[in-house]
């Protein structure tokens, strides 16, 4: 699938493609929503939590290098990051959901 997020610095096709399975198809939707929820719908769409790639998308949106990120602003980012990871999928899960968790199965 074609798209112009690989025309933002730092996005590349892999990432392009996933944002585009979760629902952002293009840069005028990117940075429409902003990083923080297209982050929220990779991880909706089943994208596992990675603060690198959270940072990232947010440089990426800034026009920034994506190691541009560093000291409070990063520690800010991190809070905000595991913030979202806290809401979008709940507390740790344990025993048999924890196993059906890690071969596909979505929870309710």
């Amino acid at each position: 699938m074609d798209s112009d997020l690989t025309a933002i610095t730092n996005i590349g096709p892999a990432t392009a493609r996933a944002l585009i399975a979760a629902g952002v198809p293009d840069a005028a939707a990117l940075r429409r929503i902003g990083a923080h929820e297209a982050y929220r719908a990779l991880l909706a769409a089943g994208e596992r939590p990675h603060f690198i790639g959270y940072y990232v998308l947010v440089m990426a949106l800034q026009g920034r290098p994506w190691n541009d990120c560093r000291g409070a602003e990063k520690t800010a980012l991190r809070e905000r990051f595991d913030s979202l990871v806290a809401e979008t999928h709940g507390a740790p899960l344990s025993g048999i959901e924890a196993e059906l968790d890690l071969i596909g199965l979505r929870r309710p």
